[in-house]
């Protein structure tokens, strides 16, 4: 087996602007050093160092703020590391932040062809494979109504459609599952358990831990943006939790 994904020693910085002076006061405070401006950087990921091989799921955990939905979005290429080394094998199909890739003023039926678009996937393609986008979404008496005017839970049923009826080799899933109805989780997960068995490779971001305990083989925990604790998902769970239970209230 070879690796799907590698990170080598990467890091991700971002740099913070805190509120601009908006008058010529704030801006005289602030020169004389009691104003709120300035830059702050934040490490989003320092050093982080790992491998997902074909066909693996890799369930990524940790509180808020620890860098998950960042190794996603450098896997989807849509950030570059400030450091280190990403190599990517394989097509990645991206269901990130609810709305990413659609526009709300298109209707859902023009969404389709633009989030396949910018999937790389060709206009005929996505033409073939429209019904059953559609089927799998239910969403078929709002196809031709403008996204503004559907629910989260409508985004989510639309971007799980395009994102599992293009044919990728890496599926990147962040937490959007936790939003609709039970019955369509149900079938998302079916889906994900479909793509198992034909070997695809599934990165999957929750705060559902017994969901990353049932469907992935492996963990990675992280905190603060470096790596706590990576190995057999279960086991690295349930290090996780031991570790919030022993944590002060």
């Amino acid at each position: 087996m070879s690796a799907a994904v590698s990170f080598k020693g990467v890091s991700k910085r971002f740099t913070l602007h805190h509120e601009r002076p908006r008058t010529l006061q704030e801006l005289a405070i602030g020169l004389l050093g009691g104003g709120r401006g300035g830059t702050e950087e934040l490490w989003a990921l320092k050093d982080v160092d790992f491998e997902v091989e074909e066909g693996e799921s890799l369930g990524i955990i940790g509180p808020n703020g620890a860098g998950k939905s960042t190794i996603l979005k450098l896997v989807a290429g849509i950030m570059r590391p400030t450091s280190g080394e990403t190599v990517i094998r394989g097509k990645v199909s991206p269901l990130l932040e609810l709305g990413a890739g659609f526009h709300p003023d298109l209707t859902g039926r023009e969404n389709i062809y633009l989030n396949a678009a910018l999937l790389g996937v060709r206009q005929r393609e996505t033409k073939a494979r429209f019904h059953e986008i559609v089927e799998f979404s239910e969403l078929e008496r709002f196809i031709d109504v403008p996204l503004k005017h559907y629910s989260s839970g409508m985004y989510m049923r639309l971007g799980f459609a395009v994102a599992v009826n293009v044919d990728p080799a890496i599926l990147l899933i962040d937490e959007v599952l936790a939003v609709g109805d039970e019955a369509f989780q149900r079938k998302c997960l079916a889906k994900i358990e479909e793509f198992q068995r034909e070997g695809r490779t599934i990165i999957f971001v929750s705060h559902s831990l017994p969901t990353v305990k049932k469907l992935c083989n492996r963990a990675l925990w992280l905190d603060e943006g470096c790596m706590r604790s990576m190995g057999v998902a279960e086991e690295v769970v349930d290090e996780y939790l031991e570790a919030v239970r022993a944590e002060p209230d």
